[in-house]
Parts: structure tokens; sequence; C-alpha cells
């Protein structure tokens, strides 16, 4: 007799139905798992052995034989020890076999017969609601598993609570859901915009971005409010849509990142250290887990001190910026991550940070500037829409107690000029409403001919962006990343038509005064 229980592997956020068999047959009493699986599959013999000596049960002296299929789908994870131990419970006719078979399964177990959490339980929802079946999953992962709207999901402590429930003695409650976090993205302890003084400039530069979801550069000396202001980002960017925050948790969840087990509609806001690997930053490892440029996935991704980071490091980012998406190759496979993300970075001038004070740069300016910034390849720069000079605050700046304006207030033009951007993406039929799976919601995902479309300048602005082009020798790319910026210089202003005054803005953020240039 062979029993089967369902569950997954994991492609990326995609969760790939894994049909689980367990033969008992006569013969010298083994256990042997079949179907490409590592190390902690394979591992997983002791672990349903321990487990179910735990609460009683045996082992038959018989032949056992597991096999995953697929069979040449690589099987990873942990968490095929609860679908193993369904499969021989059932094939040892403990629990009925044709009751276990309409769930997929996923769970680690524990020597005690606890189940425990395992990553990707969101994910492996999702697949299973879309199959018809029901979901088994650790205790600890319900609420999570509830998300997807599946009704037939049974999270469990232990081992012994599941046999007695499938064998009627017990019933497992389903599991709570807890309230969706939709408040704002400003997260605790952020810093408000109106706290920031002075740097008049790199606060509409940091709307620009915000509003239009730009990719910004900041340069200037130690102290003078750059990480300041990207810790202002969260503050002043709506919330994630609900189709957006399925996608941001689905992948914090095959990360086993998803905190507190919740979906939240905050928009991540992820900050590496400058020594972060490229399998950090991009993704990879043994299991080819998402890297830090995926958990930012719609929402920020900030890079400070950024000529520090590695050049290959900062290279693997180019593909994500440019196609919303990593790749993470495989001699057997391909592993996709979402990966659309808002780049903010912030360096220093030179290694000593004080290149333009000629009082207090080391004594081997300007080259040193020159030799810091070549860390950064101009591919890279080419992708970063707005590039600011972030000057040293005066005396004057900081005692200056005027009221600003704060992040709600900022934040509102922003979401004005977002909601100007949806409403005509989906008028074109590429926007989130009309095209959920792959939309275009702000300004700078904009390409190809929908570009061409939204962001033609009037002929004055034109002009000014030809002889721009030709003078400052803008590449392809960045004459379409002007024309991004200046379509949304104009929804801010409500304006139907790019202007001239749009265009030289967006110029204006193409060079700086320290010799970086588009």
């Amino acid at each position: 007799m062979v029993a089967r229980v369902y569950t997954v592997a994991f492609e990326g956020v995609t969760a790939r139905p894994v049909d689980v068999q367990v033969q008992i047959s006569p013969g010298l009493p083994a256990f042997s798992i079949v179907g490409l699986p590592d190390k902690a599959v394979a591992e997983s013999r002791e672990r349903v052995r321990g487990a179910l000596s735990a609460i009683g049960l045996a082992l038959p002296a018989k032949r056992i034989t597991v096999n995953l299929a697929p069979a040449d789908l690589p099987k990873e994870g942990s968490h095929f020890d609860l679908p193993i131990a369904l499969a021989l419970l059932a094939a040892m006719q403990i629990v009925p076999p044709d009751a276990v078979i309409d769930y997929t399964a996923l769970g680690e177990l524990s020597l005690d017969a606890n189940i425990v959490f395992v990553p990707g339980v969101l994910a492996a929802a999702i697949a299973a609601t879309a199959e018809g079946r029901g979901l088994i999953c650790p205790q600890s992962c319900g609420a999570e598993a509830a998300f997807a709207g599946n009704q037939d999901i049974l999270a469990s402590p232990d081992l012994l609570c599941l046999i007695n429930h499938f064998k009627g003695s017990q019933l497992l409650s389903p599991p709570q859901t807890y309230p969706v976090d939709a408040g704002s993205a400003d997260a605790a302890g952020k810093v408000d915009l109106a706290d920031v003084k002075g740097q008049e400039l790199a606060k509409r530069a940091l709307e620009v971005a915000a509003a239009g979801g730009h990719n910004l550069l900041m340069i200037g000396p130690p102290g003078a409010g750059k990480s300041m202001l990207a810790a202002c980002l969260p503050g002043l960017l709506p919330p994630l849509s609900a189709r957006e925050a399925l996608d941001v948790s689905m992948i914090a969840s095959v990360a086993g990142a998803l905190r507190e087990r919740r979906i939240t509609r905050r928009r991540p806001f992820r900050d590496p250290h400058h020594s972060a690997s490229m399998a950090a930053m991009v993704g990879g490892g043994a299991r080819a887990k998402p890297g830090e440029v995926s958990l930012a996935h719609r929402g920020v991704l900030f890079l400070d001190e950024l000529p520090e980071f590695s050049r290959q490091v900062l290279d693997s980012l180019r593909q994500p910026l440019e196609t919303g998406e990593t790749v993470i190759a495989r001699a057997n496979a391909h592993i996709r991550y979402p990966s659309q993300v808002q780049l903010v970075a912030a360096m220093n001038p030179c290694r000593c940070g004080y290149l333009a004070d000629p009082g207090r740069a080391c004594s081997r300016a300007p080259r040193c500037g020159r030799d810091y910034q070549s860390r950064i390849s101009g591919p890279l720069l080419d992708r970063i829409d707005l590039h600011i000079e972030v000057n040293a605050v005066s005396a004057a700046d900081l005692q200056n107690s005027a009221a600003a304006e704060t992040s709600a207030q900022v934040g509102a033009r922003i979401a004005a000029a977002r909601a100007i951007q949806a409403a005509r993406y989906d008028g074109l039929g590429v926007g989130p409403e009309s095209r959920p799976d792959n939309p275009i919601a702000v300004n700078a995902e904009a390409d190809g001919a929908v570009l061409q479309t939204v962001a033609t300048p009037d002929q004055e602005g034109a002009t000014l962006l030809r002889r721009a082009t030709e003078e400052l020798g803008l590449s392809a790319r960045a004459y379409h990343r002007v024309l991004r910026v200046a379509r949304t210089l104009a929804d801010l202003e409500n304006c139907a038509m790019i202007g001239r005054i749009h265009i030289a803005e967006a110029l204006s953020y193409r060079h700086t005064s320290i010799g970086i240039t588009a």
C-alpha cells in the first residue's frame, strides 16, 4: 500500500506541489528517502523517528520508502518532516489515508513531537487554496496561513493533537488571523521631516523621489543629515495596496522574516551594512533565499556609505534596478524574486568627507575624491534618477526655530501625486487595477510606449532636453529617466503637460558640483 500527502517545494516565492508517497514493504528494516532531498530532508528520518517514539509509536520492522515526486525537483528544507510523518502514519493505518490526502502539509518536527515554525507558510497556503486543498501547518504559523483565505486550515501544536483530530477524538479550532496593520508607513522611532534643519534642496528631492518612486543619491560631508533624511522617507510613502502587501508578505514568509506572522501595509525599509556580501544583497546561498533587494520589494533599499560596499555587490544591483526582478542562477534552476525597489543611497565626497572644504580636506585632495567616487560604476550611477549635494548645516539653520513642514503635510502631496499616476496608468490599461500582476503604479516604472505616451514635453521642454542631452552627453537611459522625473514634477503641480520648468529641474538632478555626472 502507498499512502500519500501533498506538500510544496519553493522556487523563489512560487510553491510547487510535491507528492509525498510512503510505502511499507517486506524486507530488512530500512528508512530511505528518494527524490533529490537535501541534507535537511534526509535528516527528517531521525526527527520523524524521534517524534513517533515520543508519542508511543514505533516504526514497523519493515522496509520504508519515501518518494518525493516529482523526482527531478530539488527538495530543500525541514518543512518536509510533517508530510512524511503524516504519510507514514497513514501507511501504518493510524490516521485515515483518505483524510490526509486532501491536505497540503508542511512543518518541522521536534524530537518531543511538537510541530515548530517553518518559513513559506503563506506561499504554501495560497498554492493549496488554488489547488482546492486544505492546509496543515504549525500552530505558530496558523494566523499567517489564514490570510490566504483557505477555510480548511489545521494549525496543530504537536503531532498527537493532529492524530487525535483525524481519529475524531479531538477538534482543532480554526486559526485566528491578526488584523492587517493598515497604518501609515511611518514606523516607531523614525524621524519626522520637520526635525531636519535646513537642507531645503534635499527635502525637495526627497519629496520628488517619494512621489515618483525614483532612485536618489545624496552626497555630502559627515553630519550633513543624509541618513536622517533617508530615515524620513518611510513616513512620506503611502501604505501598500492589498495586492502589494500580499506580495511583500510572501517574500518575507519565504525568507522566514514575516514580522509577528502578520501582514502589514507598511512599506519595507531595508538598510544593510556596507559589509554585506553579494548573496546577502541580491540573494543566494545554499537554498537561494531572497536578499535585501527582494526583501525591500515595493519599498526602500537604503545604502549608507555607498562606496564602502564592494564593487561586486554594487554592480549586482544593476539588473534588479533595471528589471525589477532578481534572478539567481543555479545549475538546475533559475530562481526569480520580485525586486521592485526604490534605491536611496548616501555617500561622502571622499574618504575623509571634506573634499569641498579646503580648510579640512586631506592632503590628497582632490585625487582622493576621484579615487573614492570611482568605486561606483558609471552604469550604476546611470540608474539613479536624482543626484543631489547635501551641504553642511550652518549654525543659523540649527538655531532656526521656525516651524517646518511635517512628514504628514509633505506625505499628503505625495499621496495626491501618486493617485494621479495610478489613475493615469489605469486609464491606459497598465495600472494597478487593470493589470494587477505586473502593474505600472508610479512614473519610475513607466517605459517604452507608455513613457512616450505620458511624458511627452511641450515644444520648449523638448528643445531644452535635446540640447542638454547633446551637451551633457546623457545616455538613452538617462534621457528617459529625466523624462520620468519631469513627469513626477508635473504631477506634483497637477499639470497635464510637462513644461520647460519641469525639464530644467529634472536636469538639475543629473549633475552635482563635486564631479559626479550622469
